[in-house]
């Protein structure tokens, strides 16, 4: 059995709690809050054996195999280094921590202990993104040249979006995946950004376009925000058709289109409980190959992100308290 402890008890936490419950081999061991109560109501809920009130006991209970950080933005930093400080292996949360800074930190101090973290934007590890990368190599849609993402969800009074010093804004929650959707399909070869962006009322990011061109000519427009509702489609369009993914945050169905002829369907497996039990069963092969870091989301790749993610929050005017 492969035993996950999870820092946090919030609605992630509980979504991760919920997959795993399901699936054969995999289980969440502990559970741990500052909060006894809270820790407590969740281990009785999921049927969870170790609920602790502190995450330093957490980290320390040898049993553990791997450390799901579920906590807000701002604290992922400082909950993965104390799992890594403990010897653990780590699974942290998306966005990865709140600047690029924090990113490196963390990684050098796993390549330091030996221990493997990775981040948990779940799309990395979904077999039908990798689908979707196929796709194009087969050249079903010619060659690529425009992509766009766009994911909005009303979420303007969440306070994990409104407040700076939990990291808040549109672009760490969900600006990540628009650009983490760029960036598998067309790259990190980008020789242009444009942005433009709508702050709220406690001067973080709310609603963001962002434009990217590339170096062979390619170009991406992402739009994300927590003003409004929108269809969440990923389009990659090439010179001979396009591809339309249903979700560029949990992609189940992706559409091929050859001069706008339906060609072709593809779905998530039927197996698949929420998408979430991928990142974990790619975190136990990574471990148990001896791997201090995931191919399917390599470390360069989070820095690199976060990076980019700083510089638009530059442009922006957006500052964190740990920046």
């Amino acid at each position: 059995m492969f035993k996950l402890g999870i820092i946090g008890t919030g609605w992630i936490a509980e979504k991760m709690a919920a997959t795993l419950s399901p699936l054969e081999g995999y289980c969440v061991y502990a559970i741990a809050s500052r909060c006894k109560e809270n820790a407590d109501r969740f281990a009785s809920n999921w049927n969870i054996g170790k609920a602790y009130d502190s995450y330093d006991k957490l980290v320390e209970d040898k049993d553990v195999d791997l450390v799901y950080i579920a906590t807000p933005h701002s604290h992922h930093f400082e909950h993965a280094m104390l799992a890594i400080n403990a010897g653990k292996h780590v699974l942290v949360e998306k966005a990865f921590t709140a600047n690029s800074r924090q990113a490196e930190e963390l990684i050098s101090a796993a390549r330091n202990k030996g221990v493997f973290i990775t981040e948990a934007i779940w799309t990395r590890y979904m077999p039908l993104s990798a689908k979707i990368n196929e796709l194009i190599n087969r050249g079903l849609i010619g060659k690529p040249r425009v992509l766009t993402a766009t994911l909005c969800y009303m979420m303007e009074n969440k306070e994990r979006i409104l407040k700076p010093e939990l990291c808040g804004g549109a672009l760490l929650d969900l600006g990540v995946y628009t650009l983490n959707f760029a960036r598998m399909y067309f790259g990190s070869d980008i020789v242009k950004s444009v942005s433009n962006c709508i702050l709220g009322p406690t001067g973080v990011d709310m609603q963001e376009s962002i434009s990217l061109t590339y170096a062979d000519g390619k170009m991406a427009n992402l739009q994300s925000g927590a003003l409004c509702l929108n269809d969440r489609q990923g389009i990659i369009s090439g010179t001979e058709g396009y591809i339309r993914v249903d979700n560029v945050n949990c992609p189940t169905q992706v559409d091929v289109y050859q001069n706008y002829v339906l060609n072709g369907t593809y779905r998530s497996a039927r197996e698949m409980i929420t998408g979430y039990e991928y990142q974990v069963i790619e975190s136990k092969r990574c471990i148990d190959e001896g791997l201090l870091e995931s191919p399917m989301m390599p470390h360069a790749e989070t820095i690199s992100i976060m990076k980019q993610m700083d510089e638009l929050r530059k442009e922006w005017g957006v500052k964190y308290p740990m920046d």
